[in-house]
């Protein structure tokens, strides 16, 4: 796999800060010191800025979306979608995340014996198609677990660039997201239409797959490790006994060993490299004792290995092993928001929409597990990820039980 072959290229040289090779007829910088890093993309970010994209530039939709735009039309159109991504948003969106993470629950715990074997990511790919799509609508009506055959759940499993283009265009009239930079228009510059649409479609199409593909990495884990799963449903039960079943938005983000458990499965699951290219001169210190130092010219592409770095035993005690504990507050091996955890990126281009995707994942595995026991079924394999990506080719069944508890109270 890619993840794999970047793993290869790190261990070239486990004493360097950085390797350089080439990728093709490119020549490639790959950092590996956390501290070298740090002062590339954050400290050194206005030589760093874009990232290195290949897309017809005659492609408006791929080109102008905001991983591929650069420079100052990067920068106006973040200022843009920034409000869309606040906390006071967030927590507005909590609610409406809930009542549909509630529902597929409720729905899966009541489901009968020869229907309790469930395909997770076709539950997972429905809840987060419908939530993505309240969000870019403001509207409570793409509801896929009650009507699968709804425009944008097919649109999101059976995409083909055109389709997609064409569903998005007949509902942006009403996306919330137009009002808001329609709004700032006049203060920003003029704002197109086409400009709006390739940030739904990258909005959309991002989040759908990836964070789909995490929740149902999590439940793996969870299955696998039944002493986390009993740990998750203790932490929720408290939570609920506390709150008398009304959980808060604040109450949910305080469950630590939730948080944990989410943030050592995106450490395991995580993107293989984030590129950046060079747009000014900037000179590297030695990549060892006695070297001469290293100027990384204009155009030159250099290579964050996110995924090598999150396997490395000198940052991670057994970085093979699902173990969430390392991430609780007490424990020294707390790497959360250090130099060597970037599960969504880092700098200035870290993704946008990660408090979203975050709290989609959260609210859905606190109802899930509030509801159900998760078991492995006969249909139960291990999951095979794509040779290009780590995102799953194939269904993943487990078995969903019931829990017999009184905090399944409707």
């Amino acid at each position: 796999s890619f993840a794999n072959f970047t793993r290869k290229i790190y261990n070239l040289n486990r004493d360097a800060k950085y390797i350089g090779f080439y990728a093709t007829t490119k020549p490639v910088i790959m950092l590996r010191d956390p501290e070298v890093i740090k002062n590339v993309i954050i400290k050194n970010f206005d030589s760093f800025t874009n990232n290195s994209v290949f897309v017809d530039v005659n492609d408006y939709i791929l080109s102008q979306n905001l991983f591929g735009l650069q420079n100052t039309k990067w920068r106006h159109v973040k200022n843009l979608l920034s409000p869309f991504f606040t906390f006071s948003k967030m927590k507005i969106m909590f609610s409406l995340m809930s009542k549909y993470a509630a529902d597929f629950a409720k729905l899966m715990s009541t489901l009968s014996a020869d229907k309790s074997d469930v395909n997770m990511k076709d539950i997972f790919d429905r809840y987060t198609n419908d939530v993505i799509a309240l969000y870019l609508r403001n509207e409570d009506r793409f509801y896929s677990i009650r009507d699968p055959t709804n425009k944008f759940y097919v649109c999101g499993k059976d995409i083909t660039y055109v389709s997609a283009i064409l569903i998005i265009k007949q509902h942006i009239l009403r996306l919330d997201m137009i009002q808001l930079m329609l709004d700032n228009r006049g203060k920003e510059g003029r704002i197109q239409l086409d400009d709006i649409v390739a940030q739904a479609y990258a909005f959309y199409f991002a989040g759908f797959e990836t964070s789909s593909s995490v929740m149902f990495f999590i439940t793996y884990q969870i299955v696998a490790n039944p002493s986390v799963q009993i740990k998750l449903r203790q932490e929720i039960d408290e939570l609920l006994d506390e709150s008398d079943g009304n959980a808060t938005y604040e109450a949910v983000n305080k469950l630590k060993y939730l948080d944990a458990v989410i943030k050592e499965a995106l450490r395991l699951f995580s993107q293989s490299v984030t590129e950046r290219v060079c747009g000014k001169a900037y000179k590297l210190s030695p990549a060892l004792p006695g070297e001469k130092s290293f100027t990384i010219n204009k155009g030159m592409i250099i290579w964050i290995p996110l995924y090598a770095i999150h396997h490395d035993k000198k940052y991670y005690d057994n970085p093979e092993e699902f173990r969430p504990e390392r991430f609780l507050n007490n424990n020294q091996d707390n790497n959360y928001g250090s130099s060597f955890y970037f599960s969504f990126g880092l700098g200035s281009r870290m993704c946008i929409g990660r408090r979203f995707s975050l709290l989609m994942i959260k609210v859905m595995l606190f109802h899930l597990l509030a509801r159900c026991e998760l078991k492995q079924c006969a249909k139960t394999l291990s999951i095979k990820f794509s040779e290009k990506n780590l995102l799953t080719k194939d269904r993943f069944w487990l078995n969903i039980q019931h829990r017999n508890d009184k905090y399944n109270r409707d």
